[in-house]
């Protein structure tokens, strides 16, 4: 019995929609995920009717972009309550952000003369939450890049033409939000992050788990961050990243998390919020 708790859709910066990505994990024999979309929580209730047609166990989630002590760093919130005000409140205000980043971004590349428009990025998008993948994507239709690849290394990375600086909230207070919305602060691909000294101090601003399964882990460093988790009493998570094809091939089924983890996540909502205690689902897990 397998889960993969971090996946995206079309309603952040994945190319999949919520049913083909219930399908597929259907066809990969998994018995939950969860819905990580960036700085949104737009896709979690048709992700949330797909699964339930597929008999699949839902986790509404989100993956919050943020910031400690000068480094960037991704917030995944897992069991969150997508009715809460202030999370509610607090995505409308990333996701206005992101949009003025794309906006920023697209007239940096016109002022390029490069045949883009804002209309064709956010038509593309058709989300509150756009990113770089869905101007990549507009430069491909307009024959100017081949591969989101190319469109990165060209105009969008960091120290390029049209690079933009992007609102991170405060770590700290991405933890206090995820808690208030009645979730689990975990942080995601800490490899990625290379800044493994700040763990404990997130940890004393009240951190959940540590991300330790990733498509970018090698098993070694899975196995430390495991071994990093049991010294600070964190949860263990894991899943692939899957964009669909925006990052050149889906990654979906290439981790699968034990079940038992999400059962050591609800153990620990259920002493944390008691209110927001999430029964097992029908069947055997």
């Amino acid at each position: 019995m397998y889960t993969d708790l971090h996946l995206h859709t079309h309603f952040s910066d994945g190319t999949y929609t919520p049913e083909f990505l219930a399908a597929e994990a259907k066809r990969f024999g998994l018995v939950a995920i969860a819905l990580t979309d960036h700085d949104t929580i737009e896709g979690c209730d048709r992700t949330q009717v797909a699964c339930e047609d597929l008999g699949i166990e839902f986790v509404a989630a989100t993956e919050l972009t943020a910031e400690f002590k000068g480094t960037e760093m991704h917030l995944l919130g897992y069991f969150i309550d997508t009715k809460h005000h202030s999370l509610l409140q607090e995505m409308a205000r990333f996701q206005e952000v992101r949009q003025n980043r794309i906006r920023e971004m697209v007239a940096r590349l016109i002022a390029l003369d490069l045949p883009i428009t804002e209309e064709a990025v956010f038509t593309l998008a058709n989300c509150n939450s756009p990113g770089r993948p869905h101007i990549a994507r507009a430069l491909i239709e307009a024959k100017v890049c081949r591969s989101v690849d190319e469109a990165f290394e060209r105009f969008l990375k960091k120290n390029r033409p049209a690079w933009v600086p992007k609102f991170k909230i405060d770590a700290v207070d991405a933890i206090a939000l995820i808690h208030e919305a009645g979730g689990l602060a975990v942080l995601a691909h800490p490899l990625l992050i290379r800044r493994d000294e700040l763990i404990p101090e997130l940890v004393e601003a009240k951190l959940d788990g540590l991300e330790c399964y990733h498509t970018r882990h090698t098993p070694s460093i899975s196995e430390h961050y495991e071994l990093l988790a049991d010294q600070y009493g964190l949860l263990v998570t894991g899943g692939s990243d899957c964009h669909g094809m925006n990052k050149g091939k889906p990654l979906i089924g290439s981790i699968k998390l034990p079940y038992e983890n999400i059962r050591r996540m609800k153990s620990r909502l259920a002493v944390s919020h008691p209110s927001r205690l999430v029964p097992e689902p029908s069947g055997t897990y």
